[in-house]
């Protein structure tokens, strides 16, 4: 399996590939993969500090998808600002990320870590705590995610 993150300046530019580029490309990748799965997000706000689509000082991203139930959307945006954010902000594995959404209640959580293992001591000493104090079981209907160890060759 692997995860592609592009990061778009504007949706002008989005667009834009789009409608000019997208087709060509795509048909010259026919038969090189199977079952892609796409989904676009606006950013929102930064998890930390200013996100920067830069993936060199990194060795892990972890990236959530999480479908929120509608009455609990309003909610679950300000448990991201207000407990998770911040408690991944003072994590010193944590190098930065992003929090997006979709249409839908959908939303991105992506975060970049300098390790594995500084991912793993956030994990493992907070995230149940966290999940408490933020009610996240009553915000999320669905949740998917993943722990991408990066492949610098692939980094452009």
């Amino acid at each position: 399996m692997a995860h592609v993150f592009a990061f778009w300046e504007s949706r002008a530019f989005y667009d834009s590939f789009m409608a000019r580029s997208h087709d060509r490309l795509a048909s010259a990748q026919a038969g090189t993969f199977k079952n892609a799965q796409v989904r676009l997000f606006d950013y929102r706000f930064d998890v930390k500090t200013g996100f920067e689509p830069r993936f060199t000082d990194a060795d892990l991203v972890r990236v959530a998808l999480c479908r929120v139930h509608e009455e609990r959307a309003e909610h679950y945006v300000l448990m991201q600002e207000k407990v998770w954010n911040p408690a991944m902000a003072g994590s010193p594995g944590m190098i930065r990320g992003l929090f997006g959404e979709a249409p839908g209640n959908e939303y991105l959580v992506l975060s970049m870590w300098r390790s594995a293992a500084e991912h793993g001591k956030y994990r493992t000493e907070r995230v149940e705590r966290l999940a408490l104090r933020a009610q996240t079981e009553a915000d999320i209907a669905a949740l998917t995610g993943d722990i991408v160890q990066l492949e610098p060759t692939w980094t452009v």
